[in-house]
């Protein structure tokens, strides 16, 4: 990463969006000290993130990876994992919230139903919607969404964003996406290449300057067109 620098105030959501190997997902892995950044430069709630004790750091980030890591145990465990005295109630709701309920209404015995070892009975999508309910369920103020998307079609990923919506104006969110549809709604759009912001702005203004963020929609738009057809 190099001249990264930006600003996100308590509630908004601001995304980030480029192609593979831009630095993205190093930028969210530095929030929680993932890697330690250096003295200095990433800070939350005003203190910078290396003087924060890391549990408590940790305690108030919930963090949603492309590839999140299941155990052999209930779906209802893996959901409330981080969050070990939530109420079953509690666990239904994060469920419906990541659009998993329906599916887990039909395993063989609900929330109870075991799953394998890294979730091997899942599907890719049922596995990230069960991250991104136990990244809710544990009510932190700051998510992290990182490609947690990426495995379902567009049509499972709008019924999650309209859920998804109202919790990310309750917390400080920060989204890494390859799709333009999953960050159109965003308060920023940060666009990476080479580990450096090289457009910011919200939705229309970055597809009104005709440059990078623009061309990716239109590349996604045609690829669309060509699935349907």
């Amino acid at each position: 990463l190099h001249d990264v620098s930006f600003t996100v105030p308590a509630g908004h959501t601001v995304a980030l969006v480029g192609p593979t190997g831009s630095g993205k997902s190093t930028v969210l892995s530095l929030l929680p000290r993932v890697f330690d950044p250096p003295p200095g430069t990433v800070f939350l709630d005003g203190v910078d993130v290396r003087e924060w004790d890391l549990a408590a750091l940790r305690a108030r980030i919930a963090p949603a990876p492309q590839e999140t890591f299941l155990f052999s145990a209930t779906v209802a465990e893996n959901i409330a994992y981080g969050a070990y005295d939530a109420a079953p109630d509690a666990i239904e709701a994060a469920a419906k919230l990541a659009n998993l309920h329906g599916d887990v209404l039909g395993f063989p015995a609900g929330y109870e139903t075991r799953v394998g070892e890294r979730g091997i009975t899942l599907s890719g999508g049922q596995k990230q919607r069960a991250a991104i309910a136990r990244a809710l369920l544990r009510g932190a103020p700051v998510l992290l969404l990182d490609d947690c998307l990426s495995s379902v079609d567009t049509q499972t990923e709008e019924a999650i964003l309209r859920e998804l919506r109202g919790e990310m104006r309750r917390r400080t969110t920060l989204i890494v996406s390859h799709r333009v549809s999953t960050v159109r709604d965003a308060d920023l759009i940060l666009v990476f290449e080479d580990g450096a912001i090289v457009e910011r702005g919200r939705h229309d203004e970055l597809l009104a300057r005709g440059g990078r963020y623009a061309a990716l929609e239109r590349a996604q738009q045609l690829e669309e067109e060509i699935a349907a057809s």
